[in-house]
């Protein structure tokens, strides 16, 4: 009985003190592994300078004492005192000691206002930047390299953000639901608002901060209008308090009749002078609240939203009449092009290319147009928008989803970086080869006076932040990709395992090589060939390539993958809808002939006979059924792999990720299956022998239902 209850008292010490419920996300601060690594660290956190009186400035230091208290298990305490000879010196370039500003003068010059410069000399380390929050973004990056454990003797890098506008979108509703949202109820306890501050917030802040993110949009694109009420804009200035010692400005999103939803005014046309001057005094009202309000995101004219085109007005005069409103007080405009009218177009990809182009140059100067990454609705995989490198007069500013609408929500793991990574490089060929999407971004290809990228969060109140705790990874990356949308996405899976797990180089091998194959994977067993939007009907989550039928065609299956007896696919070429002349000749060329065409793409822009045979030398039919093959057994790959690093890491990340797995290669297997089945219908062709027989017949699949799926 001792024993047992020796063994007992073990067990829960033990469990007490490795428990790790993924709340830190990436800034575990974990211990070091070895003194001797631990003795190199040590003195640049014992007596540390850092010069200033800011509110940014209190929270580099509280922030220090966490990393402090992590790294050396509570033993040592930072002291902050004002000397120069301090082994880590914090500062702005104008405090920098007169010797060393001579010294130092070509690279001083080159950090921007959010850049930073960390420099290690004669055994000191300094971190200098232009302001506040370059300093703050510094000491980021120090306890990064920190965490990664990289040397610190000698170790020296300038930091500059190639993205002026690096937001998360969240579409979180005031009733704290949260549209497309798989990790609980939305953070923002609006009830408890203005008078409490969550911790959870300021641990929000604090991982933005660390990966750069300056800007939140915290409520829903398909807005309500109550929010620009003194009783949310109130709530909504104790956020913008808390988040601004933090680099993080605060956005809203605007309902286009808000005018006559909050004070009954007759119309919402923006040309109507009582409109536009209900929207100025609504900005002078905002910035009363919050002085340093970023400005709008609005969502207009796309499923039920008002917009311009109810008084038939342009985008750009619906767009302009906010941006002349928060102008005065240096805000902006974030305008999605997500939009399509209430009639059933000939091919929805084209929509926003067809209504933006020719309003290219006729925006403020203060408008920034949001588009998504591709011309649907983020797909597995999709080509890139068109629109990108087509408004040289006009900036455009990216949309990614990190939730993962349509990427199994909470429960896949895939790596949304390498996707995203995909679209950056994707060349528009917009001012000659090389003008890709990131540099189109950057401002590199037209002079854009405004950049921006912004991502739909993933986070809700599940105790790990995003529900899955590997999707913490695409937070992580897309605020780096946003810094620097040329970043390399190995690195940064990288260093995202080393920060959230562990060191061991057998562990970060194993789960790299997981991350960096598990997009393709999940494309294989959902989408492969280029197939899109073959989802289940409004809530997506999993396969329905049968859905037809409802109030809008192009909200259906078979509007898509339109496969008959003979054929798949949607022809989008000449003799089709012509979206492919949307893109420059060079990809008209490349993508415009089915026999030479990346297969990636092949169903997304022809129709195609299912006998046809491809460049693998298969027909279309056997390279579909092995594609799908191939996805479950890659899904079954990834969980195998897992399985190995047992025991390597904490029971309870562990344990939460394996289970996740399961049911990832359980879905995968009902995506090959149902869909495999429902297009046999057409081809009337055997599957493969390597490709598995169906667990069910189609009848079981057409008849499966789920309800009260989250996210809708």
């Amino acid at each position: 009985m001792k024993q047992f209850t020796l063994s007992l008292a073990f067990f829960l010490c033990f469990s007490l003190t490795f428990a790790n419920d993924g709340y830190k996300l990436w800034l575990q601060y974990y211990p070091f592994e070895n003194a001797e690594h631990e003795a190199s660290c040590l003195p640049y956190f014992l007596k540390i300078s850092v010069v200033g009186n800011s509110q940014t400035i209190s929270v580099i230091k509280e922030e220090i004492e966490i990393a402090a208290e992590g790294f050396f298990a509570k033993k040592h305490k930072p002291e902050f005192q004002q000397n120069p000879d301090a082994r880590l010196w914090i500062g702005t370039i104008e405090s920098v000691p007169a010797n060393l500003q001579a010294a130092w003068k070509s690279e001083l010059s080159q950090i921007t206002e959010e850049g930073y410069w960390i420099k290690s000399q004669a055994g000191r380390l300094y971190i200098i930047g232009k302001t506040d929050k370059g300093l703050l973004y510094g000491t980021f990056g120090f306890l990064k390299a920190v965490q990664t454990r990289t040397p610190l003797d000698g170790f020296e890098i300038l930091e500059n953000p190639k993205i002026q506008l690096r937001l998360l979108n969240h579409w979180d509703n005031l009733n704290r639901t949260v549209e497309r949202g798989y990790a609980g109820f939305s953070i923002w306890n609006w009830h408890r608002l203005p008078k409490h501050i969550d911790q959870q917030y300021i641990d929000y802040a604090r991982a933005n901060a660390s990966i750069g993110i300056n800007g939140v949009s915290v409520t829903n694109v398909n807005a309500n209008a109550l929010v620009l009420t003194p009783e949310y804009l109130e709530k909504a200035k104790a956020l913008a308090d808390a988040f601004r010692p933090y680099g993080i400005k605060v956005y809203l999103t605007a309902r286009f009749n808000a005018p006559m939803i909050l004070d009954n005014l007759p119309t919402a046309d923006p040309l109507h002078p009582a409109v536009q001057q209900w929207w100025k005094n609504k900005a002078k009202e905002i910035y009363g609240y919050i002085p340093d309000f970023g400005g709008f995101l609005v969502k207009a004219d796309s499923e039920g939203q008002p917009g311009p085109h109810n008084y038939g007005r342009t985008q750009a005069e619906g767009a302009n009449m906010l941006a002349e409103a928060v102008k005065p007080f240096g805000g902006i405009v974030m305008w999605r092009a997500f939009v399509y009218n209430e009639k059933t177009p000939t091919d929805r990809i084209r929509q926003a290319y067809d209504e933006f182009k020719p309003l290219d140059g006729k925006f403020r100067e203060n408008v920034i147009v949001q588009v998504k990454n591709g011309p649907l609705d983020f797909q597995p995989r999709e080509p890139f928008h068109p629109l990108f490198g087509a408004m040289p007069k006009t900036p455009l500013m990216m949309e990614f989803q990190i939730t993962k609408e349509y990427l199994g929500q909470d429960t896949h793991w895939v790596n949304l970086a390498s996707m995203w990574r995909e679209i950056l490089d994707a060349d528009t060929y917009a001012e000659g080869k090389g003008s890709t999407v990131s540099k189109v971004l950057q401002g590199k290809v037209h002079p854009y006076s405004l950049t921006g990228i912004a991502g739909v969060a993933n986070i809700g109140t599940d105790r790990n932040w995003t529900g899955h705790p590997t999707a913490q990874a695409d937070w992580y990356a897309f605020g780096k990709l946003a810094w620097n949308p040329d970043a390399d996405v190995d690195r940064i899976a990288t260093d995202w395992i080393k920060m959230t797990f562990m060191q061991d180089q057998d562990f970060i091998n194993t789960t790299k090589g997981i991350m960096m194959k598990s997009y393709p994977i999940l494309v294989e067993y959902m989408t492969p060939l280029g197939l899109h939007h073959i989802m289940a009907r409004s809530h997506h989550w999993g396969p329905g390539p049968w859905v037809t039928g409802g109030g809008r065609e192009d909200w259906t299956a078979t509007y898509y993958h339109r496969a008959t007896k003979d054929s798949i696919g949607f022809d989008r070429t000449a003799g089709g809808s012509n979206a492919l002349a949307q893109y420059a000749p060079e990809w008209e060329k490349a993508w415009g002939n089915p026999s030479t065409i990346s297969l990636d793409y092949l169903l997304w822009f022809h129709r195609v006979p299912w006998d046809f045979e491809l460049s693998t030398g298969n027909t279309l039919w056997n390279e579909m059924a092995l594609r799908y093959q191939r996805g479950v057994e890659g899904a079954r790959w990834m969980e195998g792999q897992w399985i190995q690093l047992e025991g390597k890491i904490d029971p309870e990340r562990y344990q939460h990720i394996a289970s996740f797995l399961r049911i990832q290669v359980e879905e995968a297997v009902w995506w090959r299956d149902s869909c495999l089945l429902y297009f046999q219908q057409f081809s009337g062709k055997p599957l493969p022998q390597s490709v598995e027989k169906p667990l069910h017949d189609l009848n079981y699949y057409l008849n499966f239902k789920r309800n009260f799926v989250p996210g809708i």
